[in-house]
């Protein structure tokens, strides 16, 4: 797991936009989030993580800023190549413990109830089901995990 580089942006669109559209559809703040991630997550002091996998990138994860002690976690993909190696829970769980060390108290994600694998990993790391407040339209799961 290593920090995000400007290199990643094609990997971080990618892996992201995958999934995406093989569940879903694609939103503007999609679109403008993958393509300009130094601008809408790093930027507002967010972050975002690679993993690799034999130094290759496999999947990626974002923590974007709220506020001071909140963040959401978001973006979170693993090519389909490389998943059930658990690169998934690795990733989230160096996103986490990052967050933690930096003062972060809240985090919070969006999700689709049909996205049973990852919210089983959500459930495991502890997220607890919230009402959802509509962030993005296909969302129809929100979770919070207090550290």
């Amino acid at each position: 797991i290593i920090p995000y580089t400007s290199s990643h942006q094609p990997w971080f669109e990618k892996f992201n936009r995958a999934w995406i559209e093989k569940y879903f559809w694609m939103e503007p703040i999609d679109i403008d989030v993958l393509t300009k991630p130094e601008e809408h997550i790093i930027g507002p002091g967010g972050k975002i993580w690679m993993a690799l996998y034999n130094e290759v990138p496999a999947g990626t994860v974002a923590l974007k800023k709220v506020n001071a002690f909140t963040v959401e976690f978001t973006k979170m993909a693993v090519d389909e190549q490389y998943q059930g190696l658990k690169i998934g829970r690795a990733l989230a769980e160096a996103a986490l413990a990052d967050a933690k060390a930096h003062g972060v108290t809240q985090v919070i994600l969006y999700s689709h109830s049909s996205l049973k694998t990852a919210l089983a990993l959500y459930e495991k790391l502890g997220f607890k089901y919230m009402p959802v407040d509509g962030l993005y339209k296909r969302s129809d799961v929100k979770m919070e995990l207090t550290l």
